[in-house]
Order: C-alpha cells, then structure tokens, then sequence
C-alpha cells in the first residue's frame, strides 16, 4: 500500500482507530511509562506564592498558559472533524498546544482537509501538523509536508516514526530504509521547525542523535506505558495469524521516562516533548524535571472530545492545577525552576 490513491483504506482505517481506543482496552499490558519510580521530594517550606506559580512556558516563539500539547490523534472522519473541533476550541480557550492527526487521508482525498482544520476554532494556539515520515519513502516529498502545513496553517510539522505499527498492519509500510536523508531534506525546505515523534515505543540515545544530525527542531519521545499502538492493531487484525503476530508485541518499546533521559543524552541541544502514558499533572511535572519542555497526553483528551469541548476544557484545568500545585510543593516558581528540581529514584 501507500499510494496516493488510497484514500478510502486511509480513512477506514482512521475510523476504526477512534473506535477501537475509545471502546477496546488498548494499554500496554505490563510495560509502564516508568514515571511511577520517580517522585519529588517534598518541601514543606517552599518560601512561594501559590498564586505567583508560573505554569508558562515559551514554544517555538509563542506563549503557552501550561507545558501541555493535545497529542496527534485524529482526522479524516467526520467524527475526527468534531473530535478536533472540541480539541481546538479547548486549547484556544486555555492557551495550550494541539496537533493534529496524520493528514495522509487529507493529502490523498482532499475533500477531507475539513476534518483537520481547526484555525477557525483556534486562531492563536501552537499547532502542528502530521504525516508520517514512512510516506517519504511512498512518493510524499517536500510538496506534501508544505501542503500539511498549509492545509491546517501549522506553526510546525510533526513528522511521527511508527515503525512497529506499519510492521504488524497488514496494508503496513515497511520501508523505512533512507528515511534520514529525507527528513534532513524537508527539514531544509520547510519554513515551519519539524519535529520527530514516536507513537508509543520511544526514542533511543541513537536515534535522538541520529534525527537531531537530520535537522529536527524538537524531538517527542512517545515512549512505551500508554496505548500501545501494536493492541490497536491487534484489535483490528483481519486474521487470527495478524492478532497474535501483533499481540507479541504488546509490551514492546522504552518506558517514557527511560527515553525522555536518553534523549537528553542523544540530543542535548534539542527541545524535548513527553509523551506516552501521562496520567496527570504530576507525571507532567516529573517529565519536566526529567528534561522535558512540554507534554503531550492523548487517551484523556479523546475520551473528553467524544463527550463535549467543555469536557475537554475541564480536563485541562485539571492537569493545569496539578502541575501549579506540584511546583508550589517542591519550591519551583517557574518550569525552569522545575527543570532544575531533582527527583528521587526508588530502587
């Protein structure tokens, strides 16, 4: 697969996506962000105002309210459509940053460019746009990543690596062969900063410092503890033979924390986002003391778009009073504060 014609096997496939991680139980079975061996120590006296904590945190020049990105997840559908519309009018409202789904379904069908444009809804948010870096190897270039950028006015491009994923999909992509030299490629062309995302397996030391010698502006860990993308596939096997190849790999990948650490030392010059299995503000707090800049959630979001935009409002104050709450308890004024707060390891 992976031709331009595609587009009805893409959005297909996009929908059972939405359905499956909102019906089916599609957590890594075993296998945790690795967060959970972290904690802060607490400091009784923290000498701040509550009120005065600065939860801010500047991104590719804007001015985000709290370190938090709505993760990549959908489009292509009408009900990714409605999904993202809720996503977007919630992060206009409180000031945080948004990515949208893979727009390979967008780029192949152009009638469904709708499903992922959400300027209207969102005219100030930090937005990026996605395809998978795979299609650079499936005839995409640099004219597709322009036109995804384009399409939705993204102030970046995620360019998301889920090589597990295509190798257990049936109609998967495999080639991953010389992809570096293609996303060094789009990396000079495109005028927005691209970054490199996993989808749940995380990044190694290797690869950080691989893609960062490619020229991304930011590196988003996705690591392992939180859907595990091989489940989904899993639930959406045509054949028992595809369910149990996908299934052996359902604890598979670097714990979030592990890769959020690695990256630092793959690409220490880099931006580093987190993702993979935050639960709440504290887990955020944790990865931003680990070396992180902002963090990405996807389940929670989603779950609250499938309801209403006031459900996705509410979750985001929620992790926002959970990250000023923490800074407040271990003294950090400010998130660069916290990048310097150190945590305490359980063995």
């Amino acid at each position: 697969m992976g031709k331009v014609t595609d587009a009805g096997l893409t959005e297909s496939r996009k929908a059972d996506h939405i359905r499956i991680n909102l019906e089916e139980e599609v957590q890594f079975p075993r296998l945790t962000t690795g967060l959970e061996r972290y904690r802060f120590m607490h400091q009784a006296v923290p000498e701040l105002d509550l009120a005065t904590v600065d939860t801010s945190v500047a991104v590719f020049g804007k001015t985000l309210a709290a370190p938090l990105l709505i993760s990549s997840m959908t489009g292509g559908t009408g009900e990714a459509q409605r999904i993202n519309q809720r996503l977007a009018e919630a992060a206009q409202a409180t000031r945080i940053a948004m990515g949208v789904g893979s727009q390979r379904a967008a780029i192949e069908n152009p009638t469904l460019a709708a499903t992922y444009q959400v300027r209207d809804r969102a005219p100030n948010v930090l937005l990026f746009a996605n395809l998978g870096a795979v299609q650079l190897n499936y005839g995409y270039g640099v004219d597709q990543c322009r036109r995804a950028v384009e399409m939705i006015e993204a102030d970046a491009l995620i360019l998301h690596f889920n090589a597990l994923q295509e190798a257990v999909q049936p109609e998967g992509d495999g080639n991953f062969a010389g992809l570096l030299k293609k996303v060094e490629a789009v990396c000079r062309a495109l005028p927005v900063p691209v970054i490199a995302k996993e989808v749940g397996w995380g990044f190694s030391d290797q690869a950080a410092r691989r893609l960062a010698e490619a020229g991304v502006s930011a590196l988003d860990v996705a690591g392992s503890g939180g859907t595990s993308w091989s489940e989904v596939e899993y639930h959406r096997a045509p054949t028992a033979f595809h369910a149990r190849v996908a299934r052996s790999f359902a604890d598979w990948g670097i714990p979030t924390a592990e890769s959020i650490i690695l990256c630092r030392q793959g690409a220490p010059n880099l931006p580093i986002f987190a993702s993979g299995g935050l639960r709440d503000g504290i887990d955020v707090a944790k990865c931003i003391a680990l070396g992180a800049r902002l963090c990405g959630l996807a389940g929670p979001f989603l779950k609250a778009a499938a309801v209403s935009t006031e459900q996705v409002g509410e979750v985001i104050r929620e992790l926002s009073a959970q990250v000023r709450i923490a800074m407040f308890a271990v003294g950090a004024g400010d998130i660069s504060a916290l990048q310097e707060t150190p945590l305490v390891k359980d063995t």
